[in-house]
């Protein structure tokens, strides 16, 4: 990162199966319960019903909102809390939005397939714009007033932290002083559903409070759940009262052959943990919010990497998907707002399930892991201003 550049978070939104408030939020994570739950023979993790109303109020508030994706709404319903919190809703400054997506408008794709698949009616000429993937990010910029440059990025499950790094490249450039970043997900479709059980990793129906046992390194079988959800954060250059300063960035890749290309010991994790690391003045961090999707691989892979990084500094470590599923391309986001509330409340969050280990007594330094389908390795730091 560029030193002479303090990049920091000064507001941020949310919609999950937590909610979209952040007190609801916050007051979600200090319950040992999961939001996860059946539906339609699958875990899933939806929505609340007071987030739900929300986002259908959103679809009904202007012509043509109807036919939007649900990523694309649930990225406007975050993109407004973001502004609000930040104060430049009121502005008008110029500023840059970057969003990202793993798999972009899949409700929307999978309905006009079906559509020509059926053959009853003609295909709608809307299913073009409307299922392509920089839908996202320019009907977000236009619903939330900005016009400043605009783009989108999918890399798979480390999605949202990469489009937060993307921004942060363009505040150390200097040509933006601020911008809007995240990610967002609708996944709760037929299609991925079934892709994800295809893969053998996703949770089986079963009598059990905690369907995804992430960062379980004991559990015997794959318990993946998928949620939906967005979180977009107003990022700022040199900013007066920041909520938290990103601190250090580090990204790498695996190169395996494995269809989810995750290696033995997380090596791509490392090489990205230790860049973040590099880029502060820490040897350790006093948390790390794992990425953790609750498979077995996958998790024990993670905690490796952190051994090996951290040895007998290890950090207490803790991770959301348990309690609002793996939101894949918006999942980094999610935890980065966990990130941002244990900061704020100076209170960690536990894992119900594992054994408890000594919380912090001080909290001021997060490190936030995503690793996605093709090894895609993404770590942030944020500290305390």
């Amino acid at each position: 990162m560029n030193p002479s550049k303090r990049i920091s978070i000064v507001g941020w939104g949310s919609a999950s199966a937590l909610g979209h408030n952040a007190e609801d939020i916050w007051q979600a994570y200090s319950l040992p319960n999961t939001a996860i739950n059946h539906h339609e023979g699958d875990w899933v993790a939806r929505l609340p019903s007071s987030t739900e109303a929300r986002l259908q109020a959103l679809s009904q508030q202007e012509k043509g909102y109807q036919r939007l994706d649900r990523s694309v709404l649930l990225a406007m319903l975050a993109g407004e809390q973001a502004l609000k919190q930040s104060g430049w809703a009121q502005q008008k400054i110029e500023c840059g939005l970057y969003l990202g997506s793993s798999r972009g408008a899949t409700g929307s794709w999978e309905a006009y397939f079906q559509q020509f698949l059926d053959q009853k009616e003609r295909l709608s000429p809307q299913s073009s714009p409307l299922t392509t993937a920089g839908n996202l990010a320019t009907h977000t910029a236009q619903h939330l007033g900005l016009y400043g440059f605009t783009s989108d990025n999918s890399i798979t499950c480390s999605t949202a932290l990469h489009a937060l790094a993307n921004a942060v490249v363009w505040l150390e450039s200097g040509r933006y002083k601020h911008f809007l970043a995240g990610g967002t997900e609708a996944p709760l479709t037929p299609f991925t559903l079934a892709q994800m059980n295809a893969l053998k990793i996703y949770a089986q129906l079963s009598d059990t409070p905690y369907p995804s046992r992430s960062l379980d390194l004991n559990k015997t079988d794959n318990t993946m759940v998928l949620g939906e959800g967005s979180a977009l954060f107003a990022l700022e250059a040199d900013a007066t009262n920041p909520l938290a300063q990103i601190a250090g960035l580090g990204y790498a890749r695996e190169d395996t052959a494995t269809l989810t290309a995750v290696s033995k010991n997380g090596l791509a994790l490392q090489k990205a943990m230790r860049q973040a690391l590099s880029e502060t003045k820490l040897k350790t961090v006093d948390v790390v919010i794992c990425h953790s999707p609750g498979t077995r691989l996958g998790d024990l892979s993670e905690w490796r990497a952190i051994r090996s990084v951290f040895g007998e500094n290890m950090p207490s470590l803790t991770s959301n998907k348990w309690k609002l599923g793996h939101t894949l391309g918006a999942s980094g986001g999610l935890s980065l707002e966990l990130a941002l509330l244990l900061l704020e409340h100076q209170t960690f969050v536990p894992i119900p399930y594992l054994t408890p280990t000594t919380p912090p007594k001080n909290i001021r330094s997060i490190m936030v892991n995503a690793l996605g389908f093709g090894g895609n390795a993404i770590s942030l730091i944020i500290t305390k201003p």
